[in-house]
């Protein structure tokens, strides 16, 4: 098990040489340069506006720019490595030259776009498919040495919610995060997030007795990430739309925070960064 081989919970990650502490909560601001992700697509897929977003995420206290150019919405379009290539590479590369001092994770799946990314001046990659997606990322990664965000997805974006099923899901992705740990740990791999994947392979129960359990993820004695911004989760049950959904979503993350939670991924930073203060005083 993990266990054996992490014996306390990390408390830094090195993002190219630069050493992230995580013993306060960490906000990572989303910053989707596509036309379809399922909040703002289209509202920074240009240079210009994912510019503005970045120094939008850094002026309210984000400690990191998670830029995505692949929509992982239900039933997401299927887009070519080239053109995620061409959304993400040229945003990274303006904002780590505005920005010397932001780190950068690139949300893909794709070893190749990783490691472009990675030249290009991003510092993290957040793997929605933990590996699943491309045989070729935990080489990868243990080439680049970078931190990984490992996340569970039960299926792919295009059929992750046709039928989600699991014995007990928090048991199910805690086997499923042990076996990569493994793998990873196998090819010197050491910096290491978990996400269990709020909505991706889930049904409404599934997420909040993930939530309800969140602490478990403790058990494994690495970092842990929660992805709860205005998804369908919080405005389905609650019969609302997404614009809705903030006061939710802050309610929610203040429960992932008290079960553990290092990394609150969001796209409201400001009013994220507020509900961590708390817990940075205690």
């Amino acid at each position: 098990m993990a266990q054996d081989t992490f014996f306390e919970k990390k408390r830094s990650i090195n993002c190219r040489g630069n050493l992230l502490f995580l013993d306060e909560p960490i906000v990572m601001g989303i910053l989707n340069v596509t036309p379809d992700s399922f909040f703002d697509g289209g509202k920074f897929n240009s240079t210009i506006k994912a510019l503005q977003r970045a120094e939008t995420i850094l002026s309210e206290g984000g400690r990191i720019i998670d830029i995505g150019g692949y929509s992982s919405r239900p039933g997401a379009d299927i887009i070519s490595e080239h053109d995620e290539i061409k959304r993400t590479i040229p945003v990274i590369k303006e904002i780590s030259k505005l920005f010397p001092e932001a780190i950068i994770s690139v949300d893909t799946f794709r070893s190749n776009v990783a490691t472009k990314a990675i030249d290009f001046g991003a510092s993290i990659i957040n793997d929605i498919s933990c590996g699943d997606g491309d045989y070729k990322m935990f080489d990868t990664i243990a080439a680049l040495q970078v931190p990984f965000i490992m996340m569970h997805m039960q299926g792919t974006p295009q059929n992750m919610q046709n039928n989600p099923n699991y014995n007990d899901v928090v048991l199910d992705i805690l086997k499923y995060f042990s076996k990569k740990i493994n793998m990873l740990a196998e090819r010197g791999v050491n910096d290491l997030i978990l996400d269990p994947g709020f909505g991706f392979g889930k049904t409404i129960e599934n997420n909040y007795e993930i939530l309800d359990r969140f602490n478990e993820f403790n058990l494994l004695n690495l970092p842990t990430l929660a992805g709860l911004s205005r998804k369908s989760m919080i405005y389905k049950k609650l019969g609302i739309t997404p614009e809705k959904s903030l006061p939710e979503t802050i309610r929610l993350n203040k429960i992932a925070l008290q079960k553990g939670a290092n990394i609150l991924r969001v796209h409201d930073v400001k009013e994220t960064v507020e509900i961590t203060q708390s817990y940075k005083d205690d």
